[in-house]
């Protein structure tokens, strides 16, 4: 049977208000009674309601998050900073996988506002819902941050690394190790890979070795079957098209999934072909070889977002700000001199 806190003041014989007080500690008490409602409190194995302690202050201290996968450890490393920065504070999360669907995310948002959080952040949020003025409507009454959502919204304040800058950081790394026929590999749904398909457009026009067929799709970017949608594509693809040097992934998992590609085709990374990611997860570190890849930020991502949704909190939803983390690059095992 639930312990509740009449039970509490019925056994300590003082008041529910009394025991209310030693709990919120908003009210003096006599130092005697509080030890004594302490002692009964830990007799009990009193477990407070916070959700009925919430609604008597008028006051949440839940902050929803929200993000497209577990499956991609960006996003788990980047929720651990949010948590340590949040817990300091008071705060606690309730997170909730959009499992990289458009609906499933509206649905999310939609749970965690019924659970009246004080705030909500968003990771990698969707394009579609960005451009139909689905987050518009509701960061008008409820603090919003987006990570590396890098659409401007009125109201939302938001952190993200300039991925334009490390997509050339990485392209130039591959162009200055002479390789020239460099195979582009994205997702779907995701502002982060339009904005390194863009600058991979760029700069491989500008050195006219664009070629649209270079670029592909595989589909859902961040879940447990991309990496072997990854295998499949680059498999198919460089059977293909042999004259390939290199391979710039938008992510560590779709680089994974081409290593593996390169492989079963019978080809050496880095000595027969290139491979480069871009987030810097464990799972760079722990592949073999080991990743090139570039460093996203993920602790200071988190950390920021939840200084950014604190504010938020602090000053009523009045502010936004947007923050812009540099990228680098992080030099492993996967790239070597090898053009044509």
């Amino acid at each position: 049977m639930k312990i509740t806190i009449q039970d509490v003041a019925k056994k300590a014989e003082v008041s529910v208000a009394t025991v209310s007080r030693v709990l919120n500690g908003n009210y003096p008490v006599k130092a005697e009674t509080k030890e004594k409602v302490q002692k009964v409190i830990k007799e009990l194995n009193f477990i407070p309601n916070i959700q009925a302690r919430e609604l008597t202050r008028q006051k949440s201290t839940a902050i929803g998050v929200v993000l497209p996968s577990i499956n991609n450890m960006f996003f788990p490393e980047v929720v651990t900073s949010i948590e340590t920065a949040l817990k300091a504070k008071g705060y606690s999360l309730i997170l909730c996988c959009s499992n990289n669907d458009r609906e499933e995310e509206v649905r999310c948002i939609n749970d965690l506002l019924a659970r009246n959080v004080a705030g909500v952040i968003v990771l990698d949020p969707n394009t579609s819902n960005i451009n139909s003025d689905f987050y518009k409507s509701i960061a008008k009454t409820v603090p919003i941050v987006f990570i590396n959502g890098h659409a401007s919204v009125e109201n939302i304040s938001s952190v993200s690394n300039d991925e334009s800058i490390g997509a050339e950081i990485a392209l130039k790394y591959l162009i200055n190790n002479n390789h020239k026929n460099i195979l582009f590999i994205r997702g779907e749904n995701s502002a982060s890979y339009d904005i390194k398909e863009k600058k991979y457009i760029s700069m491989l026009t500008n050195s006219n070795h664009y070629h649209p067929s270079n670029v592909i799709n595989i589909g859902k970017g961040n879940g447990s079957e991309t990496v072997d949608n990854t295998i499949v594509s680059v498999t198919n693809f460089l059977t293909k098209n042999r004259k390939i040097t290199a391979i710039f992934a938008c992510n560590d998992l779709m680089a994974v999934g081409a290593i593996n590609a390169c492989k079963r085709l019978g080809l050496n990374v880095p000595e027969d072909i290139s491979v480069i990611g871009f987030d810097n997860t464990e799972l760079s570190k722990i592949v073999e070889p080991k990743l090139t890849t570039i460093d996203q930020n993920m602790s200071l991502l988190g950390e920021n977002a939840a200084e950014l949704l604190l504010e938020k909190i602090t000053y009523n939803n009045e502010f936004s700000k947007k923050i812009i983390l540099n990228n680098k690059l992080v030099i492993r095992e996967t790239v070597n001199q090898q053009g044509d």
